[in-house]
């Protein structure tokens, strides 16, 4: 065999060890050889995925799990494109990812029909719904600059998806390029403007009733939790957390009014604020329990993403990063008086006590007890990552994330994220993780079960199984008195999981709790199968 000769693959990985990186996901491809033969010579660790839609969500776990970028091999056409439909989750959710997918031969771009394999007529294109960026790269001098760029505009708030191709000639060619020890990077900062702050801390210093409405935005700044948790104490303001902000503030601070955004009870309180400081979310459809919200006070709306201000509600818009926002105005508030009433912590005991009566009220025994078994079966500082699920849809409400972390798919809604998302934040984390998925998600994801067993990984995989999709068939027979093409066959799943080497539980909803608790005392990925037909809480966004 000849000398190796360094090539544009070997830039690419020095320029990714030099950024950091520890971790890439993906699966080889004819036009991506020159990246997977540079790991080799690397100290890279390469996580195998079977369909790049499950390499894209194991990209976002990670990312969510440990705060670095998730790094993203993909081949040319079918490759690329499979994975687009996870890249949208990580496009709306804000998850910082690094995509680097290999391109036809140079003389095949720009849309000429020469018959290579996998080319498309512009592939690049076909990215730019679902990535912040995206650029080609045709010399191999240009790959240094163009991934650190790339790495690092996925960081700049909003952070999301970045998407960097290389030609299959670009990276096989033998280069000049010295040898890359070092990165040139700078994440940019989303400063708020003077006078914005200064509007909205004379706002709320003067309002009577002021409520924060925290989204996933907090949760991604780095010190908007503590920045938060300053401003909700200075205001003596309750906090609603949206689905995704689950976790910005503590459930047990006296000032978090949890995050039951489906229930009429906290639209209410919502709507009552005189100001209301809606910070990283843009009030969408599930937030606003799907647009009956209608506030009758003043709004202030701090995001990182422009687009979102005032996209649904008229408002105070503030431009910025939400920790930076926060501490601003906090910074400018003038003390609170000593003698001023205590509420803040009254009106969200009292918002939870209302929830859970009405709750009470419905016959959710069965729902109920599996949150609260969940809960209790699974350490208190877990990822927990939830699919497109009846159950999923219940721990949006009612999971407390306690010291851990809450994921789901709620940001575009697509089916198959939890469980590669999960095995992939616990190969990234040296943790054991929680996968909550139903029956027809857990089909999206099946192959992967090879994926945690070839990399041992420490995850739990609960599959409620009803049958079909659940909440669809829900919809449907609702709405038309009848549901179609919602009942799927399916798999004994615990015996597929043990043709793939991996323990299985079969359980009952009575035991579903001790049977998890059990697993997160074993090593390696285990399932549990639960056969269950769960049902939502009553809507209430009807008044």
């Amino acid at each position: 065999m000849s000398e190796h000769v360094r090539n544009g693959g070997d830039v690419v990985v020095e320029t990714l060890e030099a950024l950091g990186v520890s971790h890439v996901f993906g699966i080889p491809g004819q036009h991506a050889l020159g990246l997977f033969d540079a790991i080799r010579r690397s100290d890279l660790e390469f996580v195998s995925s079977r369909v790049e839609n499950n390499s894209a969500f194991g990209a976002d776990g990670y990312s969510r799990a440990t705060g670095e970028v998730g790094v993203l091999f993909l081949s040319t056409g079918p490759g690329a494109l499979t994975a687009l439909g996870a890249l949208q989750e990580a496009y709306a959710t804000g998850v910082p990812l690094l995509v680097i997918t290999s391109q036809v031969p140079r003389r095949g771009l720009g849309g000429t029909r020469k018959g290579l394999l996998h080319q498309l007529d512009d592939q690049q294109r076909s990215a730019q719904n679902v990535t912040k960026s995206t650029a080609v790269v045709r010399e191999a001098a240009h790959i240094p600059s163009a991934l650190a760029d790339a790495w690092a505009l996925a960081q700049a708030a909003p952070a999301g998806p970045t998407w960097v191709e290389i030609p299959e000639d670009v990276l096989l060619e033998p280069t000049h390029v010295p040898p890359v020890r070092s990165a040139v990077t700078s994440i940019a900062e989303r400063m708020p403007r003077a006078e914005l702050i200064d509007e909205a801390a004379a706002l709320l210093a003067a309002a009577r009733m002021p409520v924060i409405l925290a989204g996933g935005g907090v949760r991604r700044s780095e010190g908007g939790r503590a920045a938060l948790r300053r401003l909700a104490e200075a205001l003596d303001a309750p906090v609603v957390s949206t689905v995704g902000g689950k976790g910005a503030i503590a459930f047990d601070h006296p000032l978090s009014a949890a995050s039951w955004i489906e229930d009429r009870h906290t639209t209410a309180l919502l709507e009552e604020a005189d100001v209301l400081l809606a910070v990283g979310t843009s009030i969408g459809e599930v937030t606003s329990n799907y647009f009956t919200f209608a506030p009758r006070g003043r709004l202030i709306q701090v995001d990182a993403e422009p687009r979102v201000l005032e996209s649904n509600y008229p408002g105070l818009g503030v431009h910025a990063d939400a920790a930076l926002a926060l501490s601003a105005i906090a910074d400018r508030l003038p003390a609170r008086p000593a003698d001023a009433p205590a509420r803040g912590a009254d009106v969200a005991a009292r918002l939870r006590v209302d929830v859970e009566a009405r709750l009470a009220a419905q016959d959710l025994g069965p729902e109920l007890s599996l949150m609260a078994d969940l809960r209790a079966a699974v350490p208190t500082d877990a990822h927990t990552f939830w699919d497109m699920t009846i159950a999923g849809y219940w721990a949006w409400s009612a999971w407390d994330p306690k010291q851990g972390e809450f994921h789901s798919a709620q940001g575009s809604g697509g089916l198959g994220f939890a469980f590669p998302a999960a095995l992939a934040a616990s190969i990234g984390s040296g943790r054991r993780t929680l996968a909550v998925s139903g029956d027809g998600g857990a089909m999206y994801s099946i192959a992967e079960l090879a994926t945690a067993r070839q990399h041992d990984a420490d995850v739990t995989w609960l599959i409620v199984d009803d049958g079909g999709y659940g909440i669809l068939r829900e919809y449907m027979t609702e709405e038309f008195g009848q549901a179609t093409a919602t009942e799927l066959a399916r798999p004994d799943f615990a015996a597929l999981a043990r043709s793939f080497g991996v323990t299985a539980h079969e359980s009952t909803l009575e035991d579903v709790g001790a049977t998890v608790a059990r697993t997160f005392d074993e090593p390696g990925p285990a399932v549990v199968v639960v056969p269950a037909l769960l049902r939502m809480f009553a809507a209430t966004h009807l008044h």
